[in-house]
């Protein structure tokens, strides 16, 4: 079968939530069919990032993406126009030009868009199933539900009823579509009643990547691997360093925390920087970090999605202290594969009974690890997904119920 994927984001690196989830989708489909990938990027790609998608891919192609600007004319007209701002203000020409060429070309027989920004993109591609990948509308619904003040409220709200009804029409152009957790499926049911099918495929782990020996792990060590630059993460540090870091160090003043990842443009300076923080800026291979971290801390308070961080942290070994957000949409037990925590005092308190208890560490360790190599590898969730394609590819599309 031949497959046309188009994402938001180039896939190589596989350095971020989103790329993973792309590439490893990719590799498992290359592995049955053939697959043309035609891709946004943020900046010029190297020989080596297209050699890289070349070893899956027959075909790579890349657009120049332009962010969102609120301020741009385009993006002030949006706020007359029942589609999202976002995307009447980075409508790109060129990609909906490489995408119509490739459905012209007749060597398509089905077409994969991964995300709402590249879902309009495929419309074009008449005569072939379509497929949505990773629908997801919680974040976005979430940030409308929980605002108090009214002006603030009266504006997501109108965010909130412009995205939900983009994506159900979307969706009625689509034969399927896929969510990374039960909780996304229940969101599209709620936007879209009847629709179907709906295949939930929840981010995974490359085990044979996270096997083997990183170094001896380093007493006391906490870390939180994620870009500040998103604003999830931000918001997680925020909270974590002034309310949790200092309640744990209380305990155990030797502990440090390692924040990794991309701090560019992030105001670091308004983060609290008490003693034991340490910014690594982006690794190119977080791994041995995580490996070498007696905890990974997840203090997530907003955001969707699977958390890719916690099946890292668990697949490396490391025991793992989240909140009900942080762990939210992964099918895991709470005091037997990670600890779960959600105020400041609770968090801290669970932190110092894994530094302090080598047994309970070790149990987490080895539990972590099984219930991630049970559920989450991505050798069965790719599997999962290429099954998926090809039953949305040879059966006839279901008219909408209702």
């Amino acid at each position: 079968m031949r497959v046309l994927f188009l994402s938001r984001w180039f896939p190589y690196p596989p350095d971020n939530g989103s790329r993973i989830r792309v590439f490893s989708l990719l590799k498992h489909l290359s592995a049955r069919h053939t697959v043309d990938l035609i891709s946004f990027t943020g900046e010029p790609l190297t020989d080596e990032q297209l050699q890289a998608m070349r070893a899956y891919c027959r075909n790579v192609a890349a657009v120049p993406y332009r962010s969102f600007q609120p301020r741009r004319w385009k993006a002030l007209l949006g706020f007359f126009s029942p589609r999202p701002r976002s995307v009447i203000d980075t409508h790109n020409a060129g990609m909906q030009q490489r995408v119509e060429q490739a459905g012209r070309a007749g060597d398509v027989d089905v077409v994969i868009a991964s995300q709402i920004d590249m879902a309009p993109y495929a419309l074009p591609v008449a005569g072939v199933p379509r497929i949505f990948e990773e629908v997801e509308l919680t974040v976005l619904y979430e940030n409308y539900v929980k605002q108090r003040s009214p002006l603030q409220r009266l504006r997501r709200g109108l965010g909130w009823w412009k995205t939900s009804r983009y994506a159900a029409g979307l969706l009625r152009a689509f034969d399927g579509g896929t969510v990374v957790s039960e909780a996304e499926r229940e969101r599209i049911e709620a936007v879209l009643p009847g629709y179907q099918p709906v295949a939930v495929i929840p981010n995974g782990v490359d085990l044979a990547h996270h096997a083997g020996t990183f170094g001896a792990p380093e007493a006391d060590t906490l870390i939180y691997s994620g870009a500040l630059t998103y604003q999830a993460n931000f918001d997680a540090m925020d909270f974590f360093l002034r309310e949790v870091f200092p309640l744990i160090r209380a305990e155990r003043p030797n502990a440090k925390i390692v924040i990794t990842g991309k701090l560019n443009g992030v105001p670091v300076d308004r983060l609290p920087r008490p003693e034991g923080v340490i910014f690594t800026g982006y690794l190119d291979d977080v791994r041995p970090a995580v490996a070498r971290s007696w905890v990974s801390v997840v203090p997530l308070r907003e955001g969707g999605g699977t958390r890719l961080k916690v099946l890292e942290a668990l697949a490396l070994g490391t025991p793992v202290v989240a909140t009900r957000k942080g762990a939210e949409g992964l099918d895991l037990a709470p005091g037997r594969d990670l600890v779960i925590a959600d105020d400041p005092a609770g968090i801290a308190a669970a932190v110092v009974h894994v530094l302090r208890d080598p047994e309970w560490r070790a149990a987490l360790s080895r539990n972590g690890r099984q219930a991630v190599a049970g559920k989450y590898d991505w050798q069965t969730i790719g599997q999962r997904f290429c099954d998926f394609v090809e039953t949305v590819a040879s059966r006839a599309p279901v008219p909408l119920k209702g």
